[in-house]
């Protein structure tokens, strides 16, 4: 039996417990993975919280990463002693996305990496980059994958074009790191000094505190020279939503992602018609799209940006770090 972290019914910190998992052996086309890492993410915090908490107890997270253990019957893709990371939608393969809602996504509608071992099936994860550590490599499974889908599958990033990143979350510095990755220019906000700082070091182009210039979508479309800019990761949602309208170029695309600053608000819609703005909600992506993502950090050697790991036990200390916003990067549980 392996140590699992529990949510109870309805969430809440109050409700999470620490419990055993048994991990079968593994049946036809399934594998078993001995997990060592996980990482946090707005929608575990959901979970967690009780924000959209479970109906019935449920073990977190979408993020794992670690070791395959033994692998059953028709299994090809892995082999014991591979290191994995999770799919958030294990059974979307390829193509259009087809699964509404999270009702296959570990961690909300099954139980999901928070523990020490599972079984299942053999979709449900990918071949981790070569050189990553478990907890680099967990990382990917929501923010990593939502970034580089938004921009090279939805939005097509060529190089030379313009990126304009919102914050210091895990979504936003990944995008930031692919964008310059395909060698185009990128426009971060933050409102903080110094978290523009290490935003300057990662290699954004141009920095805009959002706090002292809540016009900031005219000004990053200044920094474009007036044409605007070709993509924005829409982190904020409604709040932010218009100001990434003002900064975008005629035609330009929207990548609607976050829904920090609420889950309605007014829709610019005259604005949307005259730039023509193509505005595309992503969540997250294809165990294609992930293989694909991979294979790119491979060949070019980027590493995630890690802010702070908690051991496992401490998943509702890892959650209340995470509300403070001190974080830049990421936050992983290792165990």
């Amino acid at each position: 039996m392996g140590k699992a972290m529990i949510v109870q019914p309805g969430g809440g910190f109050d409700k999470v417990v620490k419990g055993e998992s048994a991990a079968r052996a593994p049946g036809a086309s399934e594998i078993t993975v001995r997990l060592r890492a996980c990482s946090l993410n707005y929608h575990d915090y959901a979970v967690v919280s009780g924000m959209w908490g479970p109906k019935e107890p449920r073990i977190p997270m979408a993020d794992g990463a670690g070791l395959v253990t033994a692998v059953g019957p028709g299994v090809s893709d892995f082999a014991v002693g591979d290191a994995v990371v999770s799919a958030f939608f294990p059974g979307w393969e390829d193509g259009e996305p087809e699964v509404e809602g999270f009702a296959t996504v570990p961690g909300d509608g099954v139980d999901g990496y928070a523990r020490e071992e599972v079984t299942t099936a053999a979709s449900a994860f990918t071949l981790a980059p070569k050189h990553f550590s478990h907890a680099e490599a967990a990382t990917l499974t929501t923010a990593g994958l939502t970034a580089w889908r938004a921009l090279n599958d939805d939005g097509r990033l060529k190089a030379g074009e313009t990126v304009l990143v919102q914050g210091t979350g895990g979504v936003s510095i990944f995008a930031l790191q692919f964008a310059k990755m395909a060698g185009a220019t990128v426009i971060a906000t933050s409102s903080s000094a110094e978290k523009l700082e290490k935003l300057d070091a990662l290699g954004a182009d141009h920095l805009i505190n959002y706090r002292e210039n809540p016009n900031w979508g005219e000004i990053a479309r200044d920094f474009t020279g007036g044409r605007g800019v070709d993509h924005v990761v829409e982190i904020g949602g409604p709040g932010t939503l218009a100001q990434s309208m003002i900064a975008s170029r005629v035609g330009g695309h929207v990548a609607l992602i976050g829904i920090l600053t609420g889950v309605t608000g007014e829709l610019p819609v005259v604005m949307a018609l005259i730039k023509q703005i193509q505005l595309k909600s992503v969540l997250v992506g294809s165990r294609r799209q992930q293989r694909d993502m991979i294979r790119a950090i491979d060949a070019n050697g980027m590493k995630p940006v890690i802010d702070k790991s908690f051991a496992l036990e401490e998943i509702v200390a890892a959650f209340k770090y995470q509300e403070t916003n001190r974080h830049f990067g990421k936050i992983c549980l290792e165990f």
